[in-house]
């Protein structure tokens, strides 16, 4: 690729014939109706290579300046049931989507979603269409999904996903709906973009929406992602928001379970490693005792620890309680603060560089929530799980891997005064990056859980292309 380039694959496992699918990605006139990025197609109904179509993004002042200024869209390649390859020149460049969908047994496929673009212009069609694109990948493969009729799973689950609406809740959303599961997301604010089935409610109190775990509680699960984001100042009026974000939509979802005339078939409640604050050398699993006194940090021990204690009476036949470490995940905020600083030319090394830094890559975490669900094969998980690939890294080695996979330069470390003095204006938590945690999970290594991404660079390559 040229030195201006850029480039995003996602791929989807859809329970639905891959010929259904095909007939979807395949009439380009349909575009739009899956991918919302996409305001509007004109193509022939049957494409060859060198045929060409027009398309509008759905942004206006994209669609404005694409529609005055833009070549037609080309066909670049077709291989009749398996690959559709799109491309739109522009001067200097172009952006390239390619399609590829192949079967996975007979009543399920892979869907692989890759777009490219090249040359100088790249930031522009990054922001007004492959970036989207790229970011709204969970839902637009949902709604080809259902357009090419999923399939319900042989064991279906109605999955109620708290917190559903965040960037780790979509992608679970889309990853289970996509497999033949129900999937609902409670949510304070219903989005008009999310192609889940939504229930309103105030994250504190039991209203209409526990319904939905009544109707048919054996087969009916909880994950319980609910909480706001902790990149904040760890002030006493911050820690207590964290806190009381996450503990109060729990004690609300166990009430509600509470009341029902079985058990939940299963239950995963999210938390974090951060649990274990600043664990310096230790090498943490399941079984390492939590900090007590001045060792637990209030903005992690003091918040996640009620997390997780707020769920201990739920009514459910299985519990699982996941502690995350952070997700490696385009366009969540932990992974864009880092790759979008190595950018800017500030991949150095924060503080002494020595502390851990453990990480999964999403496909990973996806995989992990499956096997708490019980829907994909394999001993069922129970009790805490650490959800950390396999090999954690010190913070001078992932700002180095960064770099490597960013082609930046060599960048100078950013001392631990700055980086506190700094935290101050970006409104942030100093010991995001200064402390850090070495976690790995004896449970999944017991249940054979084998991590598609184990190790840092293999993460990297396939998040940064």
């Amino acid at each position: 690729m040229s030195a201006f380039a850029w480039q995003r694959t996602r791929s989807q496992l859809v329970a639905a014939p891959a010929e259904a699918v095909w007939g979807v990605v395949s009439d380009l006139r349909r575009w739009p109706e899956w991918a919302t990025s996409i305001g509007s197609v004109e193509a022939p109904e049957r494409l060859a290579p060198s045929e060409t179509a027009r398309y509008l993004p759905a942004a206006r002042w994209a669609a404005e300046l694409h529609g005055r200024t833009a070549p037609p869209l080309r066909v670049v390649d077709v291989d009749a049931g398996r690959r559709l390859v799109v491309e739109q020149p522009n001067p200097v460049g172009a952006m390239r989507v390619d399609w590829r969908v192949e079967p996975s047994g007979e009543r399920a496929c892979t869907v692989t979603q890759r777009v490219t673009c090249t040359g100088p212009l790249s930031p522009l069609v990054v922001r007004g269409v492959a970036g989207p694109l790229a970011r709204q990948w969970p839902e637009s493969v949902t709604r080809l999904a259902a357009l090419a009729g999923v399939r319900e799973a042989p064991d279906v689950l109605r999955v109620v996903v708290a917190g559903g609406s965040g960037t780790l809740g979509r992608a679970l959303s889309a990853d289970l709906a996509c497999r033949g599961h129900e999937v609902v997301v409670l949510t304070r604010s219903p989005q008009a973009d999310l192609p889940h089935r939504q229930l309103a409610w105030d994250g504190e109190t039991v209203g209409p929406w526990a319904e939905v775990l009544r109707e048919e509680p054996g087969r009916t699960a909880v994950v319980n992602l609910a909480g706001r984001l902790v990149d904040v100042r760890p002030t006493a009026a911050n820690v207590r928001d964290l806190r009381e974000s996450r503990v109060r939509p729990t004690l609300a979802l166990v009430e509600a379970s509470r009341s029902l005339p079985a058990p939940l078939a299963a239950w995963v409640q999210g938390s974090t490693t951060a649990i274990w604050s600043d664990a310096g050398e230790t090498l943490v699993t399941e079984s390492t005792p939590l900090p007590t006194g001045t060792d637990a940090l209030p903005q992690m021990t003091g918040v996640a620890r009620p997390w997780e204690d707020a769920a201990d009476d739920a009514n459910a036949a299985r519990q699982v309680v996941l502690r995350t470490s952070i997700v490696l995940q385009d366009g969540s905020p932990a992974f864009d603060r880092l790759a979008g600083l190595t950018r800017l030319g500030l991949g150095g090394r924060v503080g002494s560089g020595r502390q851990w830094f453990s990480w999964v890559h999403v496909d990973d975490w996806l995989a992990i929530v499956r096997r708490a669900l019980g829907v994909d094969p394999g001993p069922s998980l129970d009790g805490v799980v650490v959800a950390a690939a396999p090999e954690p890294v010190r913070n001078a080695d992932l700002m180095a891997a960064l770099r490597r996979h960013l082609h930046r330069p060599a960048s100078p470390p950013t001392p631990e005064l700055l980086v506190r003095v700094g935290s101050v204006p970006l409104r942030t938590d100093p010991a995001l990056g200064l402390t850090g945690r070495h976690c790995t999970s004896a449970v999944l290594a017991a249940a054979g859980f084998a991590f598609d991404h184990p190790d840092l660079d293999g993460a990297l390559a396939d998040l940064l292309s």
